[in-house]
């Protein structure tokens, strides 16, 4: 096993803008993590109903291409894998407020953001895991 902050946790990139997907997940998987890429909200939950994937944070776009958007997403996410963390990414304040109240007190990113606030976001929200 290595060192490396990330090893052996999965994180689901679900971004419909190819260029952000590719890079975040590109710096991810250099920070040790195992990452799936969804670019909307069908090919999200197809990945979250694997068992085999064993997500442990969902990276999403509010604006997320798909019959559901990010916020949607996320709210399918707390009811149907409750044990999987949300974090949300949204364009404008309204969706970075909205995506803080969706959230209560969870993680929210105003894009652009800097990779290395999701891989902190990533950091607490395994910490805190391992704390309940």
């Amino acid at each position: 096993m290595s060192d490396r902050p990330g090893e052996a946790t999965t994180i689901l990139v679900a971004e419909s803008d190819v260029l952000v997907r590719l890079a975040i997940a590109a710096y991810l998987r250099d920070c040790g993590y195992r990452v799936i890429e969804a670019a909307s909200s069908e090919e999200a939950r197809a990945v979250l109903a694997s068992e085999e994937a064993d997500v442990a944070v969902v990276l999403s776009a509010v604006d997320l291409a798909g019959a559901m958007d990010g916020f949607a997403l996320a709210q399918w996410v707390r009811k149907e894998r409750s044990g999987v963390a949300v974090i949300l990414a949204g364009t404008v304040e309204r969706e970075a407020r909205q995506a803080r109240e969706l959230c209560e007190q969870g993680p929210h990113l105003r894009k652009p953001y800097e990779p290395q606030q999701v891989v902190a976001w990533i950091s607490r929200l395994r910490n805190t895991k391992r704390e309940a």
